[in-house]
């Protein structure tokens, strides 16, 4: 049984500072490239950077013996300890005032913002916002503000009892993307995340209740933003992503776009599947 939120501890986490940085390497950018499947010329020092790379760079380097069952690490070191089993990745507001460049220092402040607990329809959340800058020689690049929801742990009936929501609309541009498990593992490689619901079938079934392999969060808005980029030749100068219900792997799923008033509307699904991510791409 998970213990009582005690929200006041909690929230005693708040402006928690953490700091990072980590280059912007050619390798990094080659294998990037590989799992995403950005096709051009050997990146050379200079050259931009790929949209959302960052998400890559200086990851927590936790030993694996303290990491927890779900291949998160232990809570309670700059995140606070909320003793709610599942944590997913909710949503995300970037603004960006440069570009990343191939070669480049990286240097990542992070502060704990917000904790706010609340009651779901699967019962007790707890909402953690972490603000993030990312700057190259003392100019920010990026500015984010992450939302992580904790969530209580899911029965096997609860899972089968989830609601079936109405299919997402067709955009009027479509791609589709092959995703596998080879994609999935590259991924939570080249970000560090052992996250379990991404990489062990057994696992995200038999103890989470997922169908499958869980999609990340941040793969399915780099695969978004990077296309939103290159629907209209230039990356946005702001971009919002929002996790709607869980997408899984091994299956091929759709990246949705729309123009309206000069932004672009974007999401996620798979065939004859509910929206999964829904964001918006927008030019100052």
């Amino acid at each position: 049984m998970t213990e009582p939120l005690d929200i006041q501890r909690l929230r005693s986490w708040i402006g928690r500072e953490e700091s990072a940085s980590d280059t912007i390497s050619p390798d990094l950018v080659r294998r990037f490239n590989a799992t995403i499947g950005i096709e051009g010329n050997v990146p050379s020092l200079g050259d931009p950077a790929p949209l959302l790379i960052n998400y890559c760079l200086a990851p927590p380097a936790v030993p694996t013996s303290l990491l927890a069952e779900d291949g998160h690490p232990e809570k309670g070191d700059f995140l606070p300890p909320v003793p709610l089993p599942r944590r997913m990745w909710a949503a995300s507001s970037l603004a960006f005032f440069g570009v990343l460049r191939v070669g480049a220092q990286v240097e990542r402040v992070s502060r704990v913002a917000d904790v706010v607990a609340k009651e779901g329809r699967t019962g007790t959340l707890c909402f953690v916002t972490v603000e993030h800058k990312s700057s190259v020689g003392g100019s920010v690049a990026i500015e984010e503000t992450q939302t992580i929801v904790y969530r209580e742990a899911s029965t096997a009936q609860e899972a089968l009892n989830r609601s079936r929501p109405e299919p997402a609309a067709l955009g009027s541009h479509n791609r589709q993307v092959a995703v596998s498990a080879p994609f999935l593992f590259r991924y939570s490689a080249l970000t560090f995340n052992a996250h379990r619901i991404h990489y062990d079938r057994h696992y995200a079934v038999e103890v989470e209740h997922y169908p499958g392999l869980v999609i990340h969060a941040p793969l399915q808005a780099t695969l978004l933003l990077n296309y939103a980029a290159e629907l209209t030749g230039k990356p946005p100068s702001r971009f919002v992503f929002r996790a709607v219900s869980p997408l899984f792997g091994d299956e091929s799923i759709n990246l949705h776009a729309a123009e309206e008033d000069g932004k672009i509307n974007l999401w996620t699904a798979r065939r004859d599947g509910p929206v999964a991510m829904s964001a918006e791409a927008a030019w100052a």
